[in-house]
């Protein structure tokens, strides 16, 4: 079953699951891709194959928003609105380290290794390396983890992973960037909590927000900011 934040006749906004692909790979897992177009297909009672786009994506083991359009028109304008970086992106992150800095702006040259599938800080562009930036603040702190908003201003491979790491405040979970010890369930504390843009048809300002996990830790985080 999938989590759906939004629908009318353009777009449909789902709610991502931790662990959950957003579009097929060598796993051979249903991607949440196939799940929306089958819903569509049930829902509407829609005969041969039911046209579903994907402007945009989320890694793996992260959760939250994921903007899917139902339209080939509203494919088209989204493609050009995330292309032109008028999209307005929230994250949250649970990280064990404090940053030292409760409010500021993270500028750094990231290299992707496709090889690896993970990037790099460079010192500087030389090599390929892609100028990158992000602001984030501290909005909450348990006995042990504090929760981050996060807004980045580029879109780099693993962006905010890295760079959160790279202050020495890896995301809880995130192995592959630093994390003591992975999750369970193979998820990373990252959530894609809200997203804003400008609608492809109806040409007015949306705003669309997740719920983060129904987990132990993000419940604490729940709980705290009494959500």
């Amino acid at each position: 079953m999938i989590a759906i934040i939004y629908e009318d006749n353009h777009l449909i906004i789902v709610n991502k699951k931790a662990t959950e692909l957003v579009q097929g790979d060598i796993t051979g897992d249903v991607p949440l891709l196939e799940k929306v177009r089958h819903y569509l297909k049930q829902r509407y009672n829609k005969p041969g194959n039911v046209f579903v786009g994907l402007p945009h994506r989320l890694d793996r083991p992260t959760s939250g928003v994921v903007v899917f359009a139902k339209t080939s028109k509203a494919l088209s304008r989204m493609n050009a609105i995330f292309r032109s970086r008028e999209v307005q992106k929230t994250y949250w992150a649970v990280v064990k380290n404090k940053p030292k800095e409760d409010d500021t702006v993270l500028v750094n040259y990231l290299k992707k290794s496709g090889e690896k599938n993970k990037s790099f800080v460079e010192k500087n562009d030389k090599n390929g390396a892609k100028f990158a930036d992000l602001h984030y603040k501290l909005i909450c702190s348990s006995d042990r983890f504090h929760l981050l908003e996060v807004t980045p201003n580029t879109g780099r491979h693993h962006q905010i992973r890295l760079q959160l790491s790279a202050i020495g405040s890896p995301i809880k979970g995130d192995l592959k960037y630093g994390s003591d010890r992975s999750n369970k369930d193979g998820s990373i504390h990252l959530h894609a909590r809200k997203i804003e843009f400008i609608h492809p048809i109806k040409k007015e300002v949306v705003s669309f927000e997740a719920p983060v996990p129904d987990e132990q830790l993000w419940n604490v985080f729940r709980k705290l900011l009494q959500l």
